[in-house]
C-alpha cells in the first residue's frame, strides 16, 4: 500500500499501461504492467482528480479530494479508512487470521491466484516465480516461494514437485 501512496503522477503511464515504482524499501525500482481495465479505472480517476487541482508530474497520483487533505497525498490511515468503508459496503468477511480483510491481503490473494492459475495452465512455476517475485518487489525469491506454503492447494503442488524431484534423482522411478 505504501508503494501506491508514494506514486507520483509521472509514475503512472496510462498510454503504455505501466506503473513505475521508485526506490522501494529495498532501494529498487521496477515497472509493473497494468491490465487494460486498471488503465481505464486509473484514467477515470486521473480525470476526476484533475478537476480538484492543477496536475504536475511530481504531484502525488492519489490525493485527498476534500477537507484539509484536498490536493494532498493520501496517508496510509486514510487509505485504511476508505478500504474499511468499502469492505463493509461489499460485505467482505474475514477468512484469515485477522479481524477483517486488510488492503495488504489483496496482494496475497493476487499472488496465490496467479500461482494457482499458472499451475492450472501448465506453466512451469519455477520459471515463473522470478517474474512474480519481481512484480511483487521481493528482495529475495524465497519470500515469493513462501506463498507455496501458505495455501493448501499450493502446498500440495510443492509436495508433488518435491516427490517427483526425489524420484528422478534417486533412480526410484527406474525400478
Amino acid at each position: 500500500m505504501s508503494e501506491a501512496v508514494a506514486l507520483r503522477d509521472a509514475d503512472v503511464d496510462l498510454a503504455s499501461g505501466l506503473l513505475t515504482i521508485r526506490q522501494t524499501k529495498f532501494a529498487k525500482s521496477r515497472q509493473l504492467p497494468l491490465h487494460p481495465s486498471t488503465v481505464d479505472a486509473l484514467r477515470c480517476y486521473r480525470r476526476r482528480r484533475d478537476q480538484f487541482c492543477q496536475a504536475s508530474p511530481e504531484m502525488p497520483f492519489f490525493i485527498g479530494t476534500r477537507g484539509r487533505r484536498l490536493g494532498q497525498a493520501l496517508g496510509l490511515r486514510q487509505v485504511d479508512r476508505v478500504f474499511s468503508t468499502l469492505r463493509n459496503q461489499l460485505g467482505w468477511v474475514n477468512r484469515g487470521a485477522h479481524d477483517h480483510p486488510r488492503v495488504h491481503d489483496l496482494r496475497h490473494t493476487f499472488a496465490v491466484r496467479r500461482l494457482l492459475l499458472w499451475h492450472e495452465g501448465g506453466t512451469d512455476i519455477d520459471q515463473a516465480m522470478l517474474a512474480l517475485s519481481t512484480y511483487l518487489g521481493h528482495a529475495k525469491i524465497s519470500d515469493t516461494y513462501w506463498y507455496l506454503t501458505g495455501v493448501p492447494e499450493l502446498m500440495g503442488l510443492a509436495g508433488s514437485r518435491f516427490e517427483q524431484f526425489v524420484l528422478q534423482n534417486t533412480g526410484a522411478d527406474d525400478a
